[in-house]
């Protein structure tokens, strides 16, 4: 492919705009091949794209620039290149059979006293993964199951919540609410390699890579199976190691199966739906023998990839009735639940029928105790900080919580957590101040604000503590199952990136009102990028704040129009028209 490239160029001075658009033409190309089943021209598009110089630098730009983890170095300590030193490393990247150890660190695992174990891969490995993952995802995405949401760009953990609303909101069910053990630890590497079914260099690779071994402390541990969390390619191969759960519970029970009932006479038994967010899954059906069965078809299904059920995280349980000691499940740290209900609360059908219960999703108890305990630490952790610092450290810990709770019934949880905070910040204020009386400590840290009542506010500044019932609860809009990003629809991408939970309203406001699209590299926004505020006249010259000064930039765009700002003005990639 002729992307017009030529190496005299500098980093900055690349046609950007005209790689990205070379590169997703290739990708929409084999994902549509891959839906028609044309696999001979799925592996020919594939390996244009690995060879792609196009797709090498943006491969290489995603992990120098836009990834969270740039500054993270692996084995070689490798990390925050330059311009030259990135041009260098896409020239080097080349589909082999090679590959480095990757660093293990620990991290903590949300809601246990568990280390989840990453391994972080050599920029180099890192940039190749990303390139080799260009061209295997629009095959993949082609082919995955539609109620599979986790780890896939255009989808969220909010549609599979959405996607279990959906299927109990009319009817009561049984649901087994199923963990798989270490998944991302105990895949079998044969069994993986067999099932992608790559070229022979994809493959060779993808066994280097999964071979490198694991370097923990100074110790080289051999990896005889699993694919380490923290590459970028390790959810992609998660994916397609559970790709065919769908497919096995449909041909177990096909839809619509005829059977005899109670009665005697013959009945319909539907298809079990199972929703699938990464490892997590959950199987929803009205008949508790068909989930306990979906349960053994799973097992055994799952056993020839090395994996298995955890039994301390699996259970059978009903979303109405009472099974064991608990009614309903948690599931991404929301709780799933129906409840009895009279004329005047009851869910109705599509006729109008009274269902006689209503069917709620809330925060779960842990996340909301998880939640609380983050808050404590952030407080005890600034106990002789400034005002401002507390609010500067509590504000992202608020909204992000807030956000993600924005789809579910949160108003009275909203509520309750206000209050919490009220309390921690009383007694955070009291102990500072421990000879001044109460309406004294109250006027020094709290103000009266028009419209909002009693805030948390340091006095003569505009900045304020946000409050978890400031989020609007809306509900969130199911992603369509046969939609991809990679089937070229902007305008249904861009428009469901505008209602996103994780979108603040001013982000989507300055999204909307761009309309969609990055005015400096004039491409849209697309699922995945990493995105940025940007001020046309910066803060430091006396810049405002106001809509009018602000502009939504990619998260490289923003990088190159601020060292632009810095030196003068000079900007040697100017707004596209």
């Amino acid at each position: 492919m002729s992307t017009g490239v030529r190496p005299m160029y500098s980093w900055d001075a690349l046609p950007w705009r005209k790689l990205e658009q070379g590169v997703f033409r290739l990708q929409a190309r084999i994902y549509q091949a891959s839906r028609n089943g044309d696999k001979p021209t799925v592996r020919s598009l594939q390996k244009l794209l690995l060879n792609s110089r196009a797709a090498k630098l943006l491969a290489v730009r995603r992990v120098t620039q836009d990834d969270t983890g740039k500054h993270t170095p692996g084995v070689d300590g490798v990390c925050s290149l330059a311009g030259d030193e990135r041009l260098e490393l896409a020239d080097r990247l080349t589909v082999g059979a090679t590959a480095d150890p990757v660093r293990r660190v620990h991290i903590p695992k949300p809601g246990t006293d568990e280390l989840r174990p990453l391994g972080i891969p050599t920029m180099r490995d890192r940039a190749l993964q990303t390139l080799v993952r260009l061209a295997l995802e629009p095959e993949w995405e082609a082919r995955f199951e539609p109620h599979s949401y986790g780890f896939r760009p255009g989808r969220s953990c909010w549609d599979a919540i959405e996607a279990i609303y959906k299927s109990i909101c009319q009817k009561s069910k049984y649901a087994l609410d199923a963990d798989i053990a270490k998944c991302f630890d105990r895949i079998d590497h044969e069994a993986l390699l067999a099932k992608i079914d790559a070229g022979p260099a994809v493959t060779r690779q993808i066994r280097a890579w999964l071979k490198a071994g694991i370097l923990d402390g100074e110790t080289l541990f051999p990896s005889t199976e699993g694919t380490p969390q923290g590459g970028a390619i390790s959810p992609l191969l998660a994916n397609i190691a559970l790709h065919g759960m769908e497919a096995v519970l449909r041909e177990r029970f096909p839809p619509r199966q005829p059977c005899v009932g109670s009665d005697g006479g013959r009945v319909k038994i539907p298809t079990p739906r199972l929703i699938r967010y990464a490892d997590d899954f959950v199987v929803l059906h009205p008949d508790r023998e068909v989930v306990e069965q979906c349960r053994q078809v799973l097992t055994e299904w799952l056993r020839p990839m090395g994996l298995e059920l955890k039994p301390s995280k699996t259970r059978l349980c009903h979303t109405l009735e009472t099974v064991g000691d608990q009614t309903g499940f948690d599931f991404l740290g929301v709780t799933v639940r129906q409840f009895p209900a009279g004329t005047t609360r009851t869910g109705c059908s599509p006729r109008g029928v009274p269902l006689g219960f209503q069917t709620l999703i809330k925060p779960s108890k842990a996340a909301i105790q998880r939640h609380v305990a983050r808050l404590r630490e952030v407080i005890d952790a600034h106990r002789n900080a400034p005002q401002e610092a507390l609010i500067k450290a509590l504000n992202p810990v608020i909204r992000g919580w807030s956000n993600y709770h924005s789809t579910v019934v949160s108003k009275k949880t909203f509520g309750r957590l206000g209050t919490v905070v009220y309390q921690m910040l009383r007694a955070w204020a009291r102990r500072r101040h421990p000879h001044k009386s109460r309406v004294w400590v109250v006027s020094k840290y709290w103000r009266v604000n028009e419209g909002r009542g009693w805030v948390f506010q340091p006095a003569g500044k505009s900045i304020r503590l946000y409050r978890h019932n400031e989020t609007r609860i809306v509900r969130h809009a199911l992603v369509q199952d046969t939609r991809s990003p990679f089937d070229g629809d902007w305008t249904y991408w861009t428009s469901r990136m505008g209602r996103h939970p994780d979108v603040s309203p001013s982000v989507a406001r300055l999204m909307k009102a761009q309309k969609g699209g990055c005015p400096r590299c004039g491409l849209l926004f697309k699922s995945g990028d990493s995105l940025e505020v940007d001020h046309f006249i910066p803060s430091s010259q006396g810049g405002s704040n106001g809509y009018g000064n602000l502009q939504l930039l990619h998260k490289h765009c923003h990088h190159r129009k601020t060292a632009a700002d810095i030196k003068g003005g000079m900007d040697d990639n100017p707004p596209s028209n």
